[in-house]
């Protein structure tokens, strides 16, 4: 049995193969071809974060692959009111075959992870989002831009920036992270992602340049300033990240054609302009629409691991 909490845990064939079954699943869906691979399978999902893409996509996947998705809020459950986590774990996993989970802390997931007793997914904690690094690359590679990709990553050094440094260490492209002064990533994320890197060839530069991360690369990308539980810190971000967002101006940096991701949703006028999410609100569309092909691909690669 194997757990998806973070894309360290992976290897490059294991990722790839994911996305393969992603976009098979994708394929007969536009086809009108339902597999029902997941029939009378139940996945909980565990919501202390709201969602818009996660919810819907993961609700929909289940219901796609023959199976039934329950929505659980911190209001529906007992976890983190009380009952301990392990004991959480211990009943849901006994009841469903699958756990999404979409929290604050890494740590909370990672021991929800170790007591239950079926594979429990990351859908989002403070220092990952893994399956929408698996809905960006499967994005990647439809879009025929994987190869040989030099990515640029303006903006803050959370949990988005912390995935593309797992996905890059990972699959061995290079990824240029730019953040303002004191906004940097977590420092043994980066030594892990630099430690992975060696092997798979991965380049990784820092700096708080966004010159210097955009010159000639082929892939631009961003996330929201404030992400959820720092609304108190929106003006004081807004102020420390001017001069970051992605316009126009800064894609011309970039080489000719380069692309323009974002992982929703998007702030226009803060870390995207208008005019540049929708000069590429083609692919920004596309790659929400993956986030449900590739968790379904995850969810059937999850439950093949069983046997």
């Amino acid at each position: 049995m194997r757990h998806f909490l973070t894309l360290k845990d992976f290897t490059k064939e294991e990722i790839l193969e994911i996305i393969d079954i992603a976009i098979d699943i994708k394929k007969n869906l536009k086809n009108k071809v339902y597999k029902k691979e997941l029939e009378m399978q139940t996945l909980g999902m565990i919501f202390e974060k709201s969602s818009t893409r996660t919810r819907v996509s993961f609700e929909t996947g289940m219901f796609q692959l023959g199976g039934h998705a329950l929505f659980l809020s911190n209001r529906d459950i007992h976890l983190g009111r009380g009952e301990p986590v392990k004991d959480t774990a211990r009943v849901i996993s006994s009841m469903c075959d699958m756990v999404m989970i979409r929290t604050f802390e890494h740590s909370k997931l990672e021991e929800f992870a170790k007591y239950s007793a079926v594979p429990v997914i990351n859908g989002l904690t403070d220092s990952y989002h893994p399956v929408q690094l698996l809905a960006d690359y499967m994005t990647m590679i439809e879009y025929g831009i994987s190869e040989n990709a030099v990515v640029a990553y303006i903006g803050d050094g959370n949990n988005m920036t912390h995935s593309w440094l797992m996905l890059a260490a990972k699959i061995g492209f290079e990824l240029r992270i730019a953040t303002p002064k004191g906004y940097e990533v977590d420092s043994q994320v980066l030594e892990d992602a630099l430690h992975l890197a060696k092997k798979s060839g991965a380049i990784i530069k820092m700096s708080n340049s966004v010159e210097d991360a955009l010159q000639d690369a082929t892939i631009v990308t961003t996330d929201t300033w404030a992400s959820m539980g720092q609304e108190d810190e929106k003006e004081e971000r807004i102020k420390a990240f001017d001069g970051y967002m992605v316009d126009g101006l800064k894609m011309c940096l970039a080489q000719k054609g380069a692309k323009f991701l974002h992982c929703l949703p998007a702030y226009r006028g803060q870390e995207v302009s208008e005019e540049l999410l929708e000069a590429h609100a083609d692919i920004v569309f596309d790659e929400a629409e993956n986030r449900l092909h590739a968790q379904k691909g995850l969810m059937v690669w999850l439950d093949r691991q069983r046997g």
